[in-house]
């Protein structure tokens, strides 16, 4: 069993509110810069440049877990992953389908661009991304699953934006893989005042938004080997693969 470091949370220059600077290049030399092994590309309602740093971080022997981070009905931020990008593009199609027609204020939010790996420009965004989808939690949740993706809900302990804050707890029929806490809190902290999750899995992630944050804070996977499958197995303990906060 070897030990990985992972952060699992990871925005690029197609979110509104990524700076400039988070290209897909930039994104997998900072993150191989911070000794990172699993990086999760989370871009807000859009899986779009998830395949490409996936083939730039191959390279550098950094697995990247493709997907996006889920804006609900109810305004709660959700990390959805999958295994592949035949599953990956269902998604996107799916996120496509439920995202509000709302354009884009770059001034107000900012630019939403795709590029490739010479750092070129090659698509805008027009809607804007960071809108609630018309689905709420639960569908989002039961169709990620059905595309066997993994599903956890966002900085369980902020005070907007989270499962806790927009419904008041986190439901119990609710199937996630586990439970995500930003860098900003300790989990013991966080299990003090929410003693009822102390049966989940926790990641901690840095939701970098800049070039200088990634990896400020990761999770250790306890696994065999680098795969989604022995992923899956750490976040539900299986198998003595277990994850860590560090």
């Amino acid at each position: 069993m070897k030990v990985y470091r992972a952060d699992l949370h990871t925005h690029t220059v197609l979110s509104p509110c990524g700076d400039l600077e988070m290209s897909p290049v930039n994104i997998v030399r900072k993150a191989k810069e911070r000794a990172i092994d699993i990086l999760g590309i989370t871009d807000h309602n859009s899986t779009l440049h998830a395949p490409l740093i996936r083939k730039l971080a191959e390279k550098e022997g950094i697995m990247v877990l493709m997907g996006a981070e889920v804006t609900t009905r109810e305004e709660v931020h959700c990390l959805c992953f999958f295994e592949n990008e035949e599953c990956l593009s269902e998604f996107q199609y799916y996120l496509e389908e439920n995202l509000p027609n709302i354009p884009n204020d770059i001034k107000h939010f900012g630019y939403q661009v795709m590029v490739n790996e010479k750092e070129e420009i090659i698509k805008e965004i027009e809607n804007l991304l960071v809108s609630g989808l018309k689905k709420g939690i639960n569908d989002i949740e039961k169709m990620v699953h059905q595309l066997n993706g993994l599903f956890i809900p966002a900085h369980v302990n902020k005070m907007q934006n989270s499962v806790i804050s927009q419904l008041g707890f986190l439901p119990p029929d609710l199937n996630v893989d586990a439970l995500e806490i930003s860098r900003h809190i300790t989990k013991r902290e966080f299990l003090k005042k929410n003693k009822y999750l102390n049966a989940y899995t926790f990641i901690q992630s840095s939701d970098a938004h800049y070039i200088e944050n990634i990896g400020d804070a990761v999770s250790k996977f306890h696994l065999d080997s680098l795969s989604f499958s022995e992923i899956r197995m750490a976040l539900h303990g299986l198998n003595k693969r277990l994850v860590e906060i560090e």
